[in-house]
């Protein structure tokens, strides 16, 4: 009689006759009276012991069945199409070979898990290898000061905590190393001296619409000066560089520093340098480099404490004259002793001078090269007669005491008549002759004495009632 085997829900996969056996199924079955059964029904069971272990499936499985892929080490279950992983992870440090997609691979040597996508492995975590330690993004769960618990987002590398993310700023119950406070965002480890690096749309740029700091390291964007606009600064502005400061939209005003020594300048050609300060509410311009000449124009009063040397010339040119305050002008100080004194300019070659003679002490003037001695009062005599070859001077009483006087140019007779005689220089005797002596005869020249007026020449002045109108007297020293 004919055996129908089932499957367990009730499918028929093999009717057997007697004597017979079935090989449509991945073991033996084997019909009634089938000689020899013993060692087919004892392998039967070995394969079932064995999950059919093989580098190869079993042919004509059914769904359900476990096959013990020997290449892969791992257990795989029939879906009937194919033979699946059951799930479990083969654990070692190479890769599985002969994965099937879903395949689990435990890296014994990195501890870490991978799943076989059907073409490659591909790691399911963690991303760091057990000799990276933990490093990456770990969720936790912490506690503020008050108790109550905050997910935060831990970053490590390494196994040191770098950073902390939150939605919300607090204080952590329990101390944590370089967290003193968590910030709303991303909180560095102060620990480590961390800092953001590279350029984001917000760091490229600075919100100047605050000008609260928060603190006396967070400067608020309004506090710091502007390059595209005027701008103030409440502190002393430093530039640690010889390059020093330029100006102007040319760069024509520069102020530069060169071995110690500062320099203004004025760069642009044939421009001026100009100085101007508020005079009583007027713009006054004192002083000003002109760049066409290189001339130095003042305006003002000029006062000047230390020594003046002008290697040039002086030239005033909104007057002739020039005043000083002072009673004195000195000269040639500093200098070892040399003439010195005042030249004036002239049509001669030497001009005309008055200086100093040092060689002979005393002052000098003239013009064209010829100079002599300017005399002081003091250099004078009133005594011709014992002082020759000196300058004469009369007495405090009038007269004056000479040795003899030489006319360079006698003259005719003096009358009435002559009228150009008073042009020559006369002698005693012709003088003498114009006059009435005082007691004697008269002038043999003139004895009508027809002259307007008479003339007296006495030892004594005249008394009451002598002479008369028009009458000329004169006292002479007495013999």
């Amino acid at each position: 009689m004919a055996y129908t085997i089932n499957k367990t829900d009730g499918t028929a996969i093999a009717t057997i006759t007697d004597g017979t056996i079935d090989t449509s199924t991945s073991i033996t079955l084997f019909g009634k009276s089938y000689s020899g059964f013993g060692e087919l029904l004892n392998e039967d069971l070995v394969k079932l012991l064995e999950n059919s272990a093989s580098n190869s499936a079993p042919t004509a499985p059914l769904k359900g069945e476990l096959w013990f892929d020997t290449s892969s080490g791992s257990l795989k279950v029939y879906d009937g199409s194919a033979f699946k992983p059951t799930g479990g992870a083969k654990s070692q440090s190479a890769e599985p070979s002969s994965a099937s997609a879903g395949d689990l691979w435990h890296d014994s040597d990195d501890d870490q898990v991978y799943f076989y996508t059907g073409s490659a492995w591909q790691l399911l975590g963690p991303v760091f290898t057990s000799g990276q330690t933990l490093s990456g993004w770990k969720i936790e769960t912490i506690n503020d000061s008050v108790g109550a618990s905050k997910v935060i987002s831990s970053m490590y590398t390494g196994n040191i905590q770098v950073a902390i993310l939150s939605k919300e700023t607090f204080t952590p119950q329990v101390t944590i190393s370089g967290f003193a406070s968590i910030k709303a965002g991303l909180t560095l480890n102060s620990t480590l001296g961390a800092v953001f690096e590279g350029t984001t749309s917000q760091s490229s740029a600075i919100n100047v619409s605050g000008t609260t700091n928060t603190s006396s390291t967070v400067i608020a964007g309004g506090n710091f000066l502007r390059a595209d606009a005027a701008d103030t600064t409440t502190g002393a502005l430093t530039i640690d560089s010889d390059s020093g400061l330029i100006v102007g939209d040319t760069q024509e005003l520069t102020v530069t520093v060169s071995s110690g020594n500062v320099i203004v300048a004025q760069t642009r050609q044939d421009k001026n340098l100009s100085f101007t300060i508020n005079d009583g509410g007027s713009t006054v311009t004192p002083l000003t480099f002109t760049g066409t000449t290189g001339a130095i124009g003042m305006v003002g009063n000029v006062t000047i404490t230390g020594n003046l040397s002008v290697s040039g010339e002086y030239e005033n040119t909104s007057s002739n004259i020039t005043t000083v305050d002072d009673a004195f002008i000195k000269t040639n100080t500093g200098n070892s002793e040399v003439d010195s004194g005042l030249i004036v300019e002239t049509s001669d070659t030497d001009d005309a001078r008055f200086f100093y003679d040092v060689s002979e002490n005393h002052f000098t003037a003239g013009q064209g090269g010829t100079y002599s001695q300017v005399i002081r009062l003091a250099d004078a005599t009133d005594d011709g007669g014992a002082n020759h070859s000196t300058v004469l001077k009369s007495t405090s009483a009038g007269g004056l005491t000479m040795d003899s006087v030489t006319m360079v140019a006698v003259g005719s007779d003096i009358t009435s008549s002559t009228s150009t005689s008073s042009k020559v220089v006369p002698t005693t005797g012709q003088v003498a002759k114009s006059i009435q002596i005082w007691g004697g005869s008269t002038i043999t020249d003139d004895s009508s004495n027809s002259i307007a007026g008479n003339r007296y020449v006495e030892t004594s002045a005249p008394t009451s009632g002598q002479g008369s109108n028009g009458d000329l007297w004169f006292v002479r020293e007495g013999s």
